[in-house]
């Protein structure tokens, strides 16, 4: 375990103020995906906060870690935190998806520093971080390819090619976390295209496997470990979580994929996001 790491307490009040302004931003924009932002919020922060290798002052620098958001329409709260990690402007994300804004529905490296990949077409992000980490290996350079993906996007093939690939070229600097908050647009995955056994199909195609609780920082942490000591095989982590986590009438409803809360619901999900659990 990182001793340098933050607290999981301190972890948890950035986890709620990014929820709150991630909240703030969707309610201002009249667009977003409130549920699948809010399931992933804490592996961002524990990954930006504890985990990676970045520099907000040289976000393009070699040697940096490479993190790529593979569930794409989770934009806004990627935006969210790299503001609060300094890579933007806090004041932008008052832009968001406005006319003329660079915080797109979609994040693009173009425009945001930080964004490694544009991201949007489901199932592109594992195939893409397959080749950064390659050619991290091809290079002899240290650092290490973290990529997200929601579990509704593992429908897709691409991903099972890519899973191939990594686990043939031993791909040991790659960390795959899954959101695995059990829903997808319209309906829970297990109803759309049921994924399980999840963990045996990722252990059948060569990779090493852990499954944690991705609303508990020292397990994430935990895992994040698991990942950075497994040699020779690429790892997955299956992150448990809830769809509209933090917000009481969110929480794991099909309906809040992409839904805008009305000026009640905003009101009430605010007092919730502001109030510090005791």
């Amino acid at each position: 375990m990182n001793s340098s790491r933050p607290s999981a307490q301190h972890l948890a009040g950035i986890a709620r103020r990014i929820r709150r302004r991630d909240l703030d931003m969707i309610y201002e924009a009249g667009a977003g995906h409130l549920g699948s932002e809010l399931s992933c919020t804490d592996l961002l922060v524990a990954l930006y906060f504890g985990e990676l290798q970045v520099d907000p002052d040289e976000p393009s620098a070699p040697t940096r870690d490479r993190f790529v958001l593979s569930k794409g329409h989770a934009a806004g709260v990627l935006y969210v935190t790299l503001a609060e990690a300094g890579f933007i402007d806090p004041a932008e994300l008052a832009t968001f998806m406005q006319p003329g804004s660079r915080l797109n529905g979609h994040p693009d490296r173009k425009l945001v520093p930080g964004v490694e990949t544009n991201t949007g077409p489901l199932g592109h992000g594992l195939p893409v971080a397959v080749g950064m980490a390659k050619a991290a290996k091809l290079r002899g350079e240290s650092w290490r390819t973290w990529v997200l993906t929601g579990d509704g996007e593992l429908q897709e093939g691409s991903n099972w090619e890519a899973a191939m690939a990594a686990a043939h070229f031993g791909l040991d600097n790659l960390a795959l976390v899954i959101d695995h908050n059990r829903f997808q647009q319209g309906a829970a995955v297990a109803d759309t295209n049921d994924l399980a056994p999840l963990a045996d199909k990722w252990r059948a195609f060569g990779w090493h496997l852990h499954e944690l609780d991705g609303h508990d920082f020292d397990a994430i942490f935990a895992g994040f470990d698991v990942a950075r000591s497994t040699r020779g095989r690429p790892t997955c982590l299956i992150a448990h979580t809830n769809k509209g986590e933090g917000i009481s009438f969110t929480r794991d409803r099909v309906a809040w994929h992409h839904r805008v809360p009305t000026a009640e619901e905003y009101a009430q999900a605010r007092a919730e996001l502001t109030e510090v659990p005791s």
